[in-house]
């Protein structure tokens, strides 16, 4: 069967460009691999305890609230409230104002660097406006000329000016975060624990905003996979086609058709990529385009991605325990950022290589005692999602993949698994959670591997490519984010986590919008 478009990944970026193209009228197929959309937003239940699969809460920052509204979506949040803990210390992130009590944080447990930490407060606070001015209005994407004209003339115009003189601020801010901050301090354990919850090498106005976007994080009731739920629905209803258990396997883009692993066969007016970006172009035979400049280019493209990588991935522990949330909520809020020690992850050693279990395993020991955790208790947001008296608790590290594939490759996955969960229960027993060991009623893991499975994603990446490419497969100027979406490749448009950097899920989310808006303009052409 023809269809007006097709878009390949059921993730967020791919179910906005459906649900707008569906919107505008256009027969659209959306094909995704696995058997239900959203990718690293979902929700599962397991014996009455219902936790998060991928990400955590969602960001809005001007994007998510302005795209349910134009498609005129209802789904209810929650504010999600983040602290931040360190050894027996915690803070509650309400405000822009408790930024003094991360510096009295870091006062508390370095007192040597005073200074240096507050030089490291001044700059964070720079930052912070910084990204005020970024986010700090309804994106002018999902603005109707028409309908929010007043809105444009007294809000957006006035903004374009103010983030004129800023986007120079920001671009000079691309250096490694800890880079950034060996400017100030030497002390490698406050490094550490300022920057080591965030991915390698991520550029300082990114990671240096972050309590500022900690602030603009909200949560569907019923669990993240509830906002998957209204996006399908939603297509749905606007006769929009979703394929799921669709595996893409080959692209002709002469003839305009997608073949699934299946043998089914679709035409296209144009295609939407949605999905991890090395696929499509191991799914293109350049032998079968006929013209030369677009097959040298699939050629070149294909070169120049071939030996990049995927941003850090993770280790997730879920937990079931017998415990109720009341215990939960005496400690943190319902989103938290702990680390157990202040020494510093970077103690633990550079992460193994070719070595053998007896080195890993010691390796492992260290690096669990002294990283960052992501601790995530959804019923502490919505008192459904889990039995009365009991709490689900998800549990999150950044991981390496390729250890983690070394590991399985070697044969002991099953065990390392194991492995680290029981460090990590170990570790939050003797620290924030004493007694958590003894009420576990049953717990499971996922790993980078299942990530890359699971999400389709080179090296299990949670957010596209890694800041340690160089050069960076993708734009990285948000002034020049409309080339995010363009392919060499006549007909075809990306979106997603793999189309811009630094990325994640309103950056999906604004791609996606910008892909439907460029099939759209270029379907009324064809006509």
């Amino acid at each position: 069967m023809n269809y007006d478009a097709i878009v390949i990944g059921g993730g967020i970026a791919g179910l906005t460009t459906a649900a707008f193209l569906a919107k505008d009228g256009h027969s659209t197929l959306l094909c995704e691999k696995e058997d239900k959309c959203g990718g690293l937003i979902n929700t599962f239940e397991r014996d009455g305890f219902v936790f998060d699969g991928g990400i955590r809460a969602l960001e809005n920052s001007g994007v998510i609230f302005p795209m349910l509204e134009q498609l005129g979506l209802d789904v209810e949040f929650v504010k999600n409230k983040i602290s931040i803990g360190l050894e027996d210390r915690v803070i509650r992130i309400d405000t822009e104002e408790n930024i003094l009590d991360y510096q009295a944080l870091l006062n508390e447990f370095y007192p040597d660097s005073k200074d240096e930490i507050g030089e490291i407060i001044v700059q964070i606070k720079k930052i912070m406006h910084y990204m005020d001015v970024q986010y700090g209005i309804k994106n002018p994407v999902f603005l109707d000329m028409k309908k929010d004209r007043d809105y444009m003339l007294k809000t957006i115009l006035p903004w374009m000016v103010k983030y004129a003189l800023t986007a120079p601020k920001i671009s000079k801010l691309n250096e490694p975060v800890e880079e950034f901050l060996k400017h100030y301090t030497q002390n490698q354990s406050l490094l550490d624990i300022i920057t080591q919850h965030f991915f390698h090498e991520t550029p300082a106005f990114f990671a240096l905003s972050y309590l500022t976007l900690y602030l603009d994080y909200y949560y569907p009731l019923g669990g993240t996979g509830k906002f998957i739920e209204k996006m399908v629905a939603f297509i749905e209803n606007q006769h929009g086609m979703i394929s799921t258990n669709t595996e893409i396997v080959a692209i002709d883009p002469d003839k305009k058709l997608v073949t699934d692993a299946q043998g089914g066969v679709h035409g296209y007016q144009m295609l939407i990529w949605a999905a991890d970006q090395k696929s499509l172009y191991r799914f293109i035979d350049p032998e079968r385009i006929a013209d030369p400049k677009v097959k040298s280019a699939v050629t070149d493209r294909r070169a120049l991605i071939d030996d990049k990588t995927g941003n850090d991935s993770v280790f997730t522990l879920f937990l079931a325990l017998d415990l109720d949330k009341s215990y939960f909520a005496s400690k943190a809020s319902e989103h938290f950022f702990y680390t157990p020690l202040r020494t510093g992850q970077t103690a633990a050693g550079p992460i193994p290589g070719d070595v053998d279990r007896a080195t890993i395993e010691n390796w492992l020991e260290k690096f669990f005692a002294l990283t960052t955790y992501e601790i995530s208790c959804p019923v502490m947001r919505d008192s459904t999602l889990a039995p009365q008296g009991k709490t689900g608790l998800i549990v999150s590290v950044l991981f390496d993949y390729s250890l983690t594939k070394h590991i399985k490759e070697m044969g002991w996955y099953e065990d390392f698994k194991i492995f680290c969960e029981m460090c990590i229960i170990n570790t939050l027993d003797a620290s924030i959670y004493p007694g958590i060991k003894d009420v576990i009623l049953q717990r499971f893991s996922s790993t980078p591997v299942t990530m890359a499975k699971v999400a389709g994603t080179t090296d299990g990446a949670i957010t596209g490519w890694a800041f340690t490419n160089h050069p960076m497969p993708a734009e990285s100027r948000l002034p020049r984010i409309l080339n995010s979406i363009k392919t060499p490749v006549p007909g075809i448009v990306q979106a997603g986590q793999w189309t811009f950097s630094p990325s994640g899920l309103p950056v999906a989310i604004l791609t996606g919008k910008l892909a439907a808006d460029r099939v759209i303009k270029e379907l009324k052409k064809a006509q």
